[in-house]
């Protein structure tokens, strides 16, 4: 069975964006040794538009597939950018957004739970990656496997929080710890079940 990893960037008070969700601010963190770091064992998590402009050709390392929330997919779209991710299966789940803008994103507008654990069904050596939506995110609670949280040196005070539905208590086993010069930490957590 293929896992969910919810592979995120937050501030170390827990938000994932300001109030209106721009996480801007931490991008300055991305410097040359982060940058390096995510090339090398996260380079499907970098955009298309983000691949071209540092010239990366590089195959999928961990995920195949990517799902995020209808903000998340906002941001692209914002830019005119319809399938950011093109480089992997895309799924964005949205109630307010029924037809796909883009042939390789495939809408999931009812049934999240269900659509999520059949592609963790589904044979593969790659995993689903849960990108953003912070609601989406508490919606799928009981479905994340893993948790891997960018956390940079910086506060929100407050903003949009890494779970923003009623996610209840659940428990996962830190099972390492990188961190960087600028500060920067990244953790990676298995779902304990």
């Amino acid at each position: 069975m293929r896992k969910l990893t919810y592979f995120i960037a937050c501030s170390i008070d827990g938000f994932i964006g300001d109030p209106s969700g721009d996480a801007n601010a931490m991008m300055k963190f991305v410097d040359e040794e982060f940058r390096d770091f995510l090339m090398t064992e996260y380079p499907e998590t970098i955009s298309v538009e983000g691949r071209r402009i540092l010239g990366l050709d590089a195959s999928n390392r961990r995920f195949d597939t990517v799902v995020q929330g209808r903000s998340s997919y906002q941001l692209a779209l914002d830019i005119s950018i319809t399938s950011p991710y093109g480089h992997m299966r895309e799924y964005v789940a949205s109630r307010t957004l029924t037809e796909s803008p883009d042939p390789n994103v495939e809408m999931i507008s009812d049934d999240l739970v269900g659509r999520i654990r059949e592609l963790k069904a589904e044979e593969g050596e790659l995993d689903v990656w849960l990108c953003g939506g912070s609601q989406i995110a508490g919606e799928l609670m009981d479905e994340i496997d893993e948790l891997i949280i960018k956390t940079y040196p910086m506060t929100y005070g407050s903003g949009m929080p890494m779970f923003g539905a009623d996610a209840g208590i659940t428990e996962f086993s830190l099972d390492s710890v990188r961190a960087f010069g600028n500060g920067a930490l990244v953790r990676t957590y298995s779902r304990v079940r």
